[in-house]
């Protein structure tokens, strides 16, 4: 898998900028996937590319983010740590080919967010304020599915599918506090899965998650990957 192009794609940034096979990417600020630079490929010239990733956030007000990843060329992370880029968010990357099933009961799955879907979705993972609006945007940039386990109409847990040739990107995984230890984001997973029709699929956790790494692994993931970030 071409996890830095599956990522980048399924997460897409609403405003890209190419440089010298860079792309530098900007989403109000949303998440650091998608206001980082996607650093693949050695540019022709490593500290001009540098200072014009540094430029482009700062007319935007941002802190100047790389995301380093498997295509990230030789010496680019030694070079930014030099410069005082601190290392942030390591992350594995998880694949499989889980065995595609029915969707579970209580499970619904469309083919756009409701203000229901999005609401608990911020209320877990919401780190940027009022970034709701921008999170939306990104989310509606590629087609997908989105997947809860309701009570009530409440979702308690979400998930989002976007379908990537015949490889499914999970995102958005979250689970509401009062809600866990119940096996509903299992139960959304493989929602997502049957709405697949099966095949490989990825997904991305932190390497500090280890409760949901035993829940990935428990429905046939592995880690195949890594990546995390550098912050100036």
């Amino acid at each position: 898998m071409d996890v830095d192009r599956l990522v980048h794609e399924a997460w897409p940034a609403y405003e890209q900028q190419p440089h010298d096979g860079w792309v530098f990417r900007c989403a109000g600020g949303v998440t650091k996937r998608a206001n980082s630079v996607l650093a693949t490929g050695l540019p022709a010239d490593l500290p001009g590319a540098i200072a014009a990733a540094e430029a482009f956030y700062a007319q935007r007000g941002l802190p100047c983010v790389f995301s380093v990843g498997p295509g990230a060329p030789a010496g680019l992370d030694e070079e930014l740590e030099r410069r005082g880029y601190a290392l942030v968010d390591p992350t594995l990357v998880m694949s499989g080919t889980p065995r595609p099933a029915t969707v579970p009961a209580g499970v619904r799955v469309a083919e756009r967010p409701w203000r229901e879907w999005l609401e608990t979705w911020w209320a877990v993972d919401g780190r940027y304020g009022s970034g709701l609006e921008e999170a939306t945007r990104i989310c509606a940039g590629v087609p997908a599915w989105y997947a809860a386990y309701e009570e009530g109409g409440v979702p308690l847990a979400v998930g989002r599918g976007v379908p990537q040739g015949d490889t499914l990107g999970i995102y958005c995984m979250a689970t509401l506090p009062s809600a866990r230890r119940r096996g509903l984001g299992r139960a959304v997973l493989r929602g997502l899965v049957a709405r697949a029709g099966g095949g490989p699929a990825y997904l991305v956790v932190t390497a500090g998650n280890a409760g949901a790494q035993a829940l990935y692994r428990g429905e046939g993931f592995e880690v195949m990957g890594r990546y995390h970030y550098r912050v100036r």
